[in-house]
């Protein structure tokens, strides 16, 4: 069994997920509140923006994700305190961009490149977390798997494969709760990781066939198996309906494994995904 396909392919219901380039969003999503312009006595000095101007666009910016995304200030909030030179980092980007002219009134992008940023300086540090930390990732991802289910399962598909539509973005921005439980479940995952390090072994053959084993006592197909781990769309594809059921059961089934296994996997998941 190819194990670095099958590891590749077990980020396909993580990759619009936990540090995903885009996190649900895209910037040419309407905004949700215009910010005051930024003015200071000395914007600018010998071409450089000064402290003032900074600090004064920082604040306003904080201010706004706040009053329009109270569920987004959750992760601020956590990544401030526990990652507080992150924080500075990504906060002042934010500023730094409003200050030469970004429209950075859309908190659903600003919540995107925080998550961005955090998982390419940090996202390898998540897959050395506890076996809770780890598990509370993939929870919330049933948790929006069954909630786009719920709404449309073709949604519901777009979310298994990374992929994205305005659809989805709306319904991702009318869920911004369970969106930001994500973030701040990756942002822990990674404190955690830091703190303990945990060293494990990748996943060896016998734990993916333990999974399509499983997979198959819960009548899942070959060809629906194909479809879940090895990304294969067969012709004609498989229904939507199906395949969001197929996702689900594939989560579940995760879940199930022995803890051994399931947290190699898991850990390897995380670990690739901060590469990318």
């Amino acid at each position: 069994m190819n194990i670095l396909r099958l590891a590749l392919l077990s980020l396909a219901a993580t990759i619009a997920v936990l540090f995903g380039a885009s996190l649900l969003f895209k910037a040419d999503q309407p905004p949700s509140q215009s910010p005051a312009p930024v003015t200071s006595e000395t914007d600018t000095q010998d071409g450089k923006i000064s402290d003032s101007a900074l600090r004064a666009a920082r604040a306003q910016i904080e201010s706004n994700i706040a009053t329009a995304a109270p569920d987004y200030m959750r992760f601020f909030a956590r990544l401030k305190a526990l990652l507080p030179h992150d924080y500075d980092v990504i906060l002042d980007g934010f500023a730094r961009q409003s200050l030469e002219g970004a429209d950075m009134s859309n908190v659903d992008s600003l919540l995107s490149e925080a998550v961005r940023t955090l998982r390419l300086s940090n996202g390898a540090f998540a897959a050395k977390a506890d076996g809770p930390a780890l598990t509370r990732i993939f929870t919330l991802q049933a948790q929006m798997m069954q909630a786009l289910a719920a709404k449309d399962s073709k949604l519901c598909v777009d979310f298994l494969y990374g992929g994205a539509s305005q659809a989805f973005f709306e319904f991702s921005a009318q869920n911004r709760g369970l969106v930001a439980d994500m973030a701040v479940a990756g942002l822990e995952a990674i404190n955690d990781g830091r703190t303990k390090q945990i060293e494990r072994n990748p996943p060896s053959d016998n734990d993916f066939q333990l999974l399509e084993t499983a997979l198959k006592a819960k009548q899942v197909s070959d060809l629906e198996i194909s479809a879940i781990l090895d990304g294969k769309i067969p012709t004609p594809p498989i229904a939507s309906d199906r395949m969001c059921t197929v996702g689900q059961i594939y989560l579940q089934t995760l879940a199930e494994m022995p803890e051994p296994s399931r947290f190699r996997i898991y850990g390897l998941a995380v670990e690739l995904m901060a590469r990318s």
